[in-house]
């Protein structure tokens, strides 16, 4: 279980330990509350708590016993100390929910059966195992191209968020950011070879990529059809060429119209995606290019061209 909570532009969370209402009680006292943030930072023994707390001992007994009564904390183990066994304890979580009403199944996208496959191992026990690459905003590569890649990307982490139960640590950087050893990780990378130097780095060794000579435009290995449209975008799930025991996921199109309509057929139209190539099933590579629906000059919706 997590209690999570969003703050300014980032999601924070914690793990928790359900406890009784009844039980609660014995978490109400400011000393009780004093003892369990301490032993949520590291394990502990009550005498120690006390002279931390400046408290006399049998007040830091009472508590401990009460605390481990309900489940809070636990010994985690035992130690000799002055010819007598001292047992350390420490929370058995770092936040603790009482639950009013039992728990409701929810519609997250991730329960549909053998779609989220797919996305491992950028997703793993409901925490993302990934580093996600975004252009920089600012001028940057050889043709000094700014990324506005960045804010479709916002709808694809938003998508990638359902499949989440936690998320431990900042996973995302530009790609003037990157360095060697961040390129060993599992990652997902937004935006094309112009505005994404990591997609340039990677480009040569997907099975549908950019093809610098015909002016960037998507080029499949599979099929050998070249896609030239700024709308045209790419999906490729392949293994990362700097650490075979890690994948790409690479979202990108030539120009941004081309990246939002990647990230669209990812948000609408994920499990044909997840199906792979239209000529080659067991290659996850797919081509896409972007439809204006209702003729405002904005990509709204995509036909999947492989």
């Amino acid at each position: 279980m997590f209690v999570i909570d969003k703050r300014k532009n980032e999601i924070v969370s914690l793990p928790a330990q359900e406890i009784k209402a009844s039980d609660a009680k014995n978490l109400s006292s400011e000393l009780a509350i004093k003892i369990l943030r301490l032993l949520a930072q590291k394990p502990m023994y009550p005498i120690e708590l006390a002279k931390e707390l400046k408290v006399h001992e049998q007040k830091v007994y009472y508590h401990v016993r009460n605390l481990e009564g309900c489940g809070a904390i636990k010994v985690v183990k035992e130690e000799e100390r002055q010819g007598a066994t001292a047992k350390y304890y420490a929370a058995e979580r770092p936040a603790f929910v009482v639950k009013l009403k039992e728990l409701e199944a929810t519609q997250k996208i991730f329960q549909m059966k053998g779609d989220s496959e797919f996305l491992e191992p950028f997703i793993a026990d409901g925490k993302l195992n990934a580093l996600i690459i975004v252009g920089s905003p600012d001028p940057h590569g050889p043709e000094k191209a700014r990324s506005r890649d960045g804010y479709y990307g916002m709808d694809l982490a938003l998508f990638l968020g359902t499949f989440l139960n936690y998320v431990p640590a900042t996973n995302v950087k530009l790609d003037t950011e990157v360095r060697d050893k961040d390129l060993k990780n599992n990652l997902i990378i937004i935006g094309g070879p112009i505005v994404n130097k990591i997609t340039s780095i990677v480009n040569a060794k997907l099975p549908v990529r950019f093809e610098e000579r015909e002016q960037w435009a998507i080029k499949s290995t599979i099929t050998g059809n070249s896609y030239p449209s700024d709308e045209s975008g790419l999906i490729v799930k392949a293994k990362n060429p700097f650490n075979p025991d890690k994948r790409v996921l690479v979202v990108s199109g030539k120009r941004h119209s081309g990246t939002r309509a990647a990230i669209i057929a990812f948000l609408k139209h994920f499990r044909e995606i997840v199906e792979g190539n239209l000529h080659e099933k067991k290659i996850k590579a797919k081509v896409v290019e972007g439809i204006d629906l209702d003729s405002d000059g904005i990509v709204d919706d995509v036909e999947i061209r492989e």
